[in-house]
Order: C-alpha cells, then structure tokens, then sequence
C-alpha cells in the first residue's frame, strides 16, 4: 500500500530514502530556535490591531531553552509598546539570512521590566540605543512568549534548481518541509 501524502490525500510517489530525509516538527523547531538565535532579527506585531503596527525588532532568547521567552528591548515611547494594553495576542514573521527558513510564529506580548534579565541580556549593542544604559526611564523590555509556529523550510536551493530544470515538479519536495506546531 502506497503511503498517503496528508497534503492533498492522495497516494504519495516518494520513494522510502526521500520519506526519511523528510525533517521531522521536532527537527524544524529545532531548526527554527538555531535561526532565531543566530539571526534575532524578526517583524513583530499586534494581532487584535487593524495595522497590527508591525516593526522590525530584534530578539534575544535567555539561556539555553528552545521554548522561549524571546525578549526584545524597546522604547516606552514607540507606538507599539504604548499600544500594549497588558498581555496582547501577537505574532512574528520570521526569515533567516539566506532564507533557508521562514515562520510565523504566534504568542503573547507584556512589557516585563524585570532587572535581572534586563542585565543578562544587556550587551554594547542594546547600550548604543539607550543614553541613560540601563537606568535610561525609556528603556522598555518586552517578553514575547511563544506558543505556536509555523515553519518552511525553503526547497529552493540549488537542487531544487536542477530538479526543475529536468521537468521535476519541486512543489512535491516543499510540501514536505512545513509544520506547524504549539510551542506552549
């Protein structure tokens, strides 16, 4: 019996070697914190708004866990953390250089002035933002906290260039390299 490819319903062509190379949720949320760590620079915005007041931010995550917090340092005065009305529904769209991967990743936004992470995860290049340092009254560290992503991992490489110039459809490939799953 030929396996059924839970896309489309339909019975899978893939052979047993191209099943297993196939990455796992577990292997793209892997991937997913390694991105996060190495690139940290993510559009974040607002769920429950109309304009969502997306904004590039970049993200730190604290220690070595691969399920969050992300925090990201910010100003008291920008639109997005006066928007903040305490614990907001947001999202983060995320792509890594070399777009090798892309997400959207969902969870909740608080602002979380909490001193001790404030000086873990301060460092020269949050100090260039904030004239005060750490006692700067505009500083304001935001906590995202993850809940679900959802995770491609980009078919188009040099293969996947091959494969198309030799009549092979690379949208059967990339269909098996997304998965969406709850981080909480």
């Amino acid at each position: 019996m030929e396996p059924v490819d839970p896309q489309n319903g339909c019975a899978s062509n893939n052979t047993r070697s191209e099943r297993a190379a196939m990455p796992t949720s577990q292997e793209l949320e892997a991937k997913l914190w390694a991105a996060l760590r190495s690139d940290m620079t993510v559009m974040m915005g607002l769920a429950n708004r109309p304009d969502h007041l997306l904004r590039p931010m970049t993200v730190q995550i604290d220690g070595e866990a691969n399920r969050g917090p992300l925090w990201i340092f910010s100003a008291k005065d920008t639109a997005l953390v006066g928007a903040l009305s305490g614990n907001d529904d947001a999202f983060i769209s995320f792509a890594s250089k070399g777009h090798a991967l892309f997400a959207t990743i969902g969870g909740s936004l608080t602002l979380d002035n909490d001193r001790t992470v404030i000086d873990r995860l301060w460092n020269r290049f949050v100090a260039a933002w904030y004239e005060e340092g750490k006692d700067d009254p505009k500083l304001a560290l935001l906590r995202f906290d993850v809940e679900e992503a959802e995770v491609w991992e980009d078919e188009w490489s040099l293969v996947a260039g091959i494969k198309l110039l030799l009549g092979v459809d690379p949208k059967k490939d990339y269909a098996n390299k997304t998965a969406r799953m709850k981080l909480d």
